[in-house]
């Protein structure tokens, strides 16, 4: 069977794109298209071929052209099916970030424990661009994706075994592949031509506790028809049962951080406040909620001393929060649970001598049920409405007690004012869940063949993709009920407790009562309970067609070209219940849409082999590649993206190579499309801190505020205390157009003679992006409103998105999607491989990767003019100058033993603080100079702000043998062999990175050490 043709179009731009690529991994080597190179061998260098010898032509990732494989040196970022083994991780991507440097987390278990609809993802970032700008590709095609946020491709929708290895390039790639390959691309290439079964069990965990993962993965693949026909189907059942915060010790460490501008001390919050941490121990440390089990009421009343509030002993006074209340962070999760269930199967067939047929089918199921802290709610915690009649914007809230309520003791009620106040968690009611289930099942069919003689092939092919999310949030409250039955009475008999309005009554309102450990009523339970959905459905229609062929001779040999079109619909629905559509309840505002797009496009692709076998020219080639595309919506233009490269190799064994590529990215349906969308963010308010007197930036205009405007005029001592919650809605704009990146790429490659085995990359890339569609951060939305030369108010446009409370609250920041400006990142990667036979012994196999940042920022226009942030070097942004990945592997008969360490150099928190800090101490310093008593003798360095470089180093071994015509393979290893888990990062506090559990996911997430053991048995 003919399994070498154009099969699978995998690619964007080679001379050019590949060279685009970050950490590249050099080809391993050029090898014969003859040669069968077995899985799980290091591959050598083969020898030239002879002139009589045929090459065939093939298709490299980055590229349709057909070339011979000795034209080109492929320096791409490989994983190959050995080494995705030996992590021993369950998860592809978790996979990706530790092996290659250019890749960063995006969606995984372990940053999405608080997302509306991310639970249960797992994407992949390159650049730092965002997932937006990364296209994942299968076998070289577009896939549909699996969230409505975005063109997101899960990487555990995809069987383990059904992967044969992974290609990274970076850089534009729009010409090659289209919108989204901004960043560049992830290419996810299935078995070709693998035959026989193949089981595998893997299992591990943490020593510490939790972290527990068992995965089995099943395959065969076989030739049937004599020959003429293939088929491979592949399944992977996979569960990760999380990591709980009290699998941890350090996650147990209550720490709320705060640095003392006037003192310049660190602090932590103990239960008499904010104190010194050089003069408490970490034994005093508290970060406590008043959301407790039986509530509390009137905090801070004089005759209660401080709150009257419930144990399990019933009602106490004498209320002190930090003392008194429970930790709220006891239900976080450092690492989400997560089941998923693959299976795949592809079938190519040969129709005749000239032309295949092929079938591929996916499907995936994945769940993921995260369960969280029953709901906390207090009077004033307003949420969203919208009128369903008018579609006006309103906000509701539960609402004080009134002294009269049946319900409320008297020596509470006689004690309040005109009515009461109250905090408590609804335990009752139950453990808010997120219950995420999605199911994607992607197919595409077609022919490939030849014509004119064999002398060009020709490929068609449509696929269809539809994905299915349904996300049921349970134990939400319904903040209108919740309020109706908070407002009860007696009845006319004077012994029947019911809701104050009748309307509510008519409803089957039960009267709520909250006073008191298990007060609460099943009944009353199922009355303000809210179980809110998300049902999302994305499907994708693709129809492509090229023809790929030799156009004229050159004297340096044949100009090689494709012609192609391409089809894609793609639609969306996102269904929400009335919860979700109208708010009025404790989770966010979702509003049900629906949205589609058609692209229409025409691309093509030409090498030009300029000189060949001359001296200093042992090789010298151009290639360039245009596509243009044409947008059902109105506001995006005509994009054309293109691409222009050069290679030159002087000799054997050393290649420089450049390129220029215009990529475009339009904006996709949620972007264009989405009304307001709930979601949440952290964030310090600008006001925090605002005085009488305060002169921090910003605080001026703070007091304008009338919220903080009516605390200072009822009390002139006043200082506002930011207690926002954190809800920033995300919002489409259909007036969005079409981003632009230009990339600019330099490299060489080296692989000397006098030293076997031995390649070298360098390449230097630098990547523009204008236009870049984003959203301003919260920070600087408040800072240009607050603290910018356009006046407060009205009149600023970044104000108009910013909802304060009647207590000057921050209670919606609301995140519009525009073409903000400018997105900018330049560095260079350095690649090394080397090979050594060490004859009797074995052999070594040493591959190390690393990418250096120079600059990565993006830039928007403000109020007073070009506003630039400096993202690099930055664990807020986490975007690490400098990051590395290293292995060596030694081979021996069955043996196999492979270290690997993972780098990441230094940051700061944020570059905001260090300013900050910077300033104060500038200060300082004058008051010392001038003996002023503000002084400060021996000021503290802000802690959490300088973080140091973070190793991490892992082991695999495993050995394979023959029993009775099976081949048998036991493995095993250590992932973090070290138990290195970050630096400690606080949950809350001044520092902008905050960590769950005192963890953060860019450093591990506080998985630590992971022990694993499997079996692979193959017949």
């Amino acid at each position: 069977m003919k399994k070498n043709l154009i099969t699978l179009a995998i690619q964007s731009v080679i001379l050019g794109g590949a060279t685009l690529m970050a950490p590249q991994v050099l080809a391993e080597e050029e090898q014969s298209v003859n040669r069968v190179v077995q899985e799980n061998k290091v591959a050598e260098n083969t020898d030239a071929l002879t002139q009589d010898e045929e090459v065939e032509k093939i298709t490299v990732t980055g590229s349709r052209l057909r070339r011979d494989s000795f034209s080109v040196a492929t320096p791409l970022v490989t994983v190959n099916k050995e080494t995705i083994l030996d992590t021993g991780l369950g998860s592809l991507s978790e996979v990706l970030v530790d092996e290659v440097p250019g890749i960063s987390e995006s969606s995984s278990n372990m940053n999405t424990q608080s997302s509306v609809s991310a639970t249960g993802l797992s994407t992949v970032n390159l650049r730092n661009l965002g997932t937006d700008r990364t296209l994942t590709l299968i076998d070289g095609r577009r896939v549909v994706s699996n969230s409505y946020s975005g063109n997101y491709v899960s990487l555990t929708t995809i069987p383990t075994g059904m992967v044969e290895k992974v290609e990274v390039i970076t850089g534009g790639a729009s010409a090659a592949y289209g919108s989204d390959a901004i960043a560049g691309v992830v290419n996810i290439i299935t078995q070709q031509n693998k035959e026989g079964f193949e089981f595998q069990a893997r299992g591990g965990e943490t020593p510490e506790g939790g972290g527990r993962e068992f995965t089995l993965d099943a395959d065969f693949g076989t030739e049937f028809g004599d020959g003429r026909g293939y088929m491979f189907i592949s399944s992977t059942w996979d569960r990760q049962f999380g990591i709980d915060v009290s699998d941890r010790d350090r996650a147990a460490i209550e720490a709320s951080y705060d640095y003392n501008t006037s003192e310049l001390c660190n602090e932590m919050n103990t239960v008499d406040g904010d104190q010194c941490m050089r003069d408490i121990t970490q034994a005093d440390w508290r970060e406590r909620s008043d959301g407790t089990k039986g509530g509390v009421f009137e905090e801070g009343n004089d005759f209660s001393d401080g709150g009257f509030f419930y144990t399990a002993d019933g009602l106490q006074t004498g209320w002190k929060e930090e003392r008194d209340g429970i930790n709220s962070r006891q239900w976080d999760k450092l690492k989400t649970p997560n089941d998923r269930l693959a299976t795949a199967l592809k079938v190519n067939y040969d129709l005749t001598d000239d032309i295949v047929a092929s079938f591929q089918v996916q499907y995936s199921n994945n769940t993921s049920v995260n369960v969280k802290s029953p709901e906390d709610e207090y009077e004033s915690a307003y949420v969203p409405i919208i009128d369903p009649e008018t579609g006006e914007l309103d906000r509701v809230r539960p609402g004080r007690i009134s002294t009269d309520n049946p319900f409320a003791p008297a020596i509470i009620a006689d004690n309040a004012g005109s009515s009461i106040s109250w905090d408590r968690r609804f335990y009752e009611v139950g453990n808010v869940t997120t219950d995420n289930e999605r199911e994607t099942v992607r197919t595409w069919a077609g022919l490939q063949g030849t014509m004119f003689d064999g002398d060009w092939d020709w490929d068609v092919s449509v696929g269809y993709g539809k994905f299915e999310q349904n996300q049921k949030r349970l134990n939400e409250l319904n903040t209108v009920r919740t309020s109706q039955a908070l407002d009860s009475e007696y009845a006319d008999d004077g012994v029947t407790i019911q809701c104050a309005d009748a309307d509510a009554r008519a409803e089957g309102c039960v009267p709520l009562n909250i006073f008191g450990e298990g007060s609460i009523t099943e009944e009353m339970a199922d009355w303000i309970r809210a179980t809110p959905t998300i049902d999302t459905e994305i499907e994708q229609i693709n129809v492509l067609g090229f023809i790929a062929g030799d156009l004229f001779e050159m004297p340096a040999g044949p100009v090689a070209a494709v012609f192609g079109a391409e089809y894609r619909r793609d639609e969306q629905t996102v269904s929400t219940d009335e919860g979700h559509q109208y708010g009025g309840i404790t989770f966010n505002l979702v509003p049900s849409f629906t949205g589609d797009v058609d692209v229409y496009e025409a691309f093509a692709e030409l090498a030009f082999p300029l000189l060949k076998n001359k001296t200093f020219a042992k090789r010298l080639d151009a290639e360039t590649s245009v596509r243009v595309a044409d947008y059902s919506h109105e506001g995006i233009d005509l994009m054309s993206s293109y691409k222009v490269g050069l290679t030159w190799q002087p000799i054997d064994g050393y290649m420089v190579r450049g390129n220029f590529a215009r990529a475009q990215r339009a904006p996709n349906i949620t972007e264009l499309l989405s009304p307001p969308r709930g979601d949440y963010d952290t964030y310090t308010d600008i006001c925090d801190g605002t005085s009488a007197t305060s002169t921090e930036d910003g605080h001026a205009n703070c007091r304008l505020e009338p919220g903080i405007a009516a605390e200072l005029a009822a009390d002139p001592d006043f200082v506002f205390e930011d207690d926002n919650n954190g809800y920033g809605p995300g919002a489409g704009n259909e007036n969005l157009k079409e981003e632009t990146a230009d990339t600019y790429t330099f490299g060489v490659t080296m692989s000397p003679s006098f030293i076997d085995n031995f390649n070298i990359a360098i390449d230097y890339y630098n990547i523009t992006v204008e236009d870049a569609i984003s959203e301003i951060g919260n920070e600087e939305l408040l800072s240009e409103c607050y603290n910018s030369s356009i006046a407060f108010g009205d009149s600023n446009p970044f104000c108009a998105d910013i909802t304060r409370d009647d207590e000057g609250q921050i209670i919606e920041m609301l995140q519009r999607q525009i073409n903000v400006g400018e997105l900018k990142t330049s560095g260079y990667d350095v690649a090394i491989q080397y090979s050594l036979d060490l004859n009797d012994y074995g052999r070594l196999k040493f591959k190390g990767d690393m990418t250096h940042v120079i600059e990565h920022t993006e830039s928007f226009e403000g109020n007073d003019g070009l506003v630039e942030l400096d993202n690099n070097g930055q664990l807020d942004t986490g975007i690490f100058e400098d990051k590395a990945s290293a292995s060596v592997a030694w081979y021996k008969d069955g043996w196999r033993v492979r270290w690997s360490t993972k780098y990441k150099g230094p940051v700061v928190d944020a570059h905001d603080r260090v300013d900050d800090y910077k300033e104060l101490f500038a200060e300082n310093d004058a008051n010392c100079a001038a003996a002023n008593e503000d002084c400060i003798a021996n000021p503290e360095t802000p802690k959490y702000l300088y973080y140091g470089s973070y190793i991490k180093h892992n082991v695999s071994v495993s050995y394979a043998f023959d029993y009775n015509n099976t081949e048998i393979r036991l493995f095993g290893g250590a992932n973090n062999v070290f138990d290195n888990k970050g630096p400690f990062i606080p949950r809350t506090g001044d520092n902008y990175e905050r960590g769950i559990g005192n963890y953060d996911s860019k450093y591990d997430g506080g998985v630590g050490r992971f022990v694993y053991l499997g079996t692979e048995v193959k017949f």
